[in-house]
């Protein structure tokens, strides 16, 4: 592989890094920087206004549809430089996951109707996929979904639904032929999330953090027009909306950040037993080191992935790889993180001698999920041992 852009590539390259210098705050992406709650939220919704304002905020997406129309390799491009500005990245699940499912999938009038609110910032979409009994086994969702003459009637629940308290729209998929194979009865729904019947109630993850949802759908009634695809193609549209942005570079680029935050921490901080910074005890620096090698793996992982993309091939077990590799790094640079800071690595950001402002704590509660949502390590071993290295499934 050559890692060397190309010309038109550097160029580009450089126009985005002028574009984060330009327009980030001084001493953003700091250990030390911080914004109080309401200034980072405004600030994040003039970031949105800028990027969509450039056709930034999809990058990949069509002119047409109010995308700059990139290649593969610019939008990776794109999204590496802003990951390794710790630049906001922002669009969420509208952006990344429902807009490119409805260019792919959705009527004239359904792209027109969903997708400029999305890039105007003004539609936030959350994911309707999962489900207490169906989580790695996505197939076996038990929602329902009942014609009514031109209406659908949904009954049933999902779980772990990021962001639904905050959604306008949902990603739904619920069974519509229960006779049916289960993974040939499924069909794929745009749902407003403020149609009579449905109820939110969050979640506390074990960071404290609301982060995910319960949301019960009791009767509720969904035009026919807000059915994307066919009637029970539900499963392939789902697949084909997990296929997209699978690089995960973001996550490659936050666990080599996360390592130089904690040697920026060492080098400042005493070892109590020493006398001297952390960072000359030699085990410090050794564990620093492993964590450096680590995530310049993921990062070439991520480069792999992108690269077959490139060719217009889908990564399948590739993806599985890098998924499954970064995730459970994220764990191993938080328990390091925590190992390092001993006991002050148990404080939160309101406690007085937090280190880095409580992000070591925060990050080794995180790091919990990194190995469950969006496919378990179990699952993501399970696909690189039966199409990546071709091993029987008994």
């Amino acid at each position: 592989m050559d890692f060397r852009d190309t010309s038109e590539q550097a160029a580009f390259r450089q126009q985005v890094r002028d574009f984060l210098t330009g327009e980030l705050p001084a001493g953003w992406g700091s250990p030390d920087f911080h914004l109080p709650f309401a200034e980072r939220m405004a600030f994040y919704r003039e970031w949105a206004k800028k990027l969509g304002r450039k056709g930034w905020m999809a990058p990949a997406w069509p002119k047409e549809y109010g995308g700059a129309g990139m290649s593969i390799m610019e939008q990776f491009i794109f999204n590496e430089e802003v990951a390794k500005a710790r630049a906001p990245a922002v669009g969420g699940i509208g952006v990344n996951f429902a807009g490119p499912t409805i260019i792919l999938y959705g009527t004239e009038e359904q792209k027109q109707e969903h997708l400029p609110p999305i890039l105007a910032g003004d539609v936030v979409w959350c994911q309707g996929f999962s489900e207490p009994g169906a989580g790695s086994d996505l197939a076996s969702l038990q929602t329902r979904a009942v014609r009514d003459g031109d209406d659908y009637v949904i009954n049933g629940q999902t779980t772990w639904t990021s962001g639904a308290q905050f959604a306008q729209k949902m990603i739904l998929l619920a069974r519509t032929d229960p006779e049916a194979p289960k993974h040939k009865g499924i069909s794929y729904f745009l749902l407003d999330m403020k149609s009579p019947g449905i109820a939110i109630q969050p979640l506390v993850n074990i960071a404290g953090v609301p982060g995910f949802n319960e949301v019960f759908f009791d009767n509720v009634r969904i035009s026919s027009k807000n059915l994307l695809g066919e009637e029970n193609r539900g499963w392939y549209i789902g697949t084909a909306t997990l296929d997209f942005e699978r690089s995960s570079i973001g996550a490659a680029w936050a666990t080599a950040q996360g390592v130089e935050d904690l040697a920026h921490y060492a080098r400042e901080h005493p070892d109590r037993d020493r006398g001297s910074a952390l960072l000359h005890n030699p085990a410090v620096r050794w564990e620093l080191a492993e964590r450096s090698i680590e995530a310049e793996v993921a990062r070439l992982l991520s480069y792999r992935v992108v690269s077959l993309q490139s060719r217009g091939l889908v990564p399948n077990y590739e993806a599985s790889i890098a998924k499954l590799y970064t995730s459970e790094l994220q764990q191993r640079i938080a328990a390091t993180g925590v190992k390092i800071a001993g006991l002050y690595g148990l404080l939160d950001r309101h406690s007085k001698g937090a280190p880095l402002k409580g992000r070591l704590m925060r990050a080794y509660l995180w790091s919990v999920a990194a190995t469950i949502g969006g496919g378990t390590s179990e699952i993501q071993r399970n696909i690189i041992a039966t199409r990546g290295l071709g091993l029987p499934r008994d």
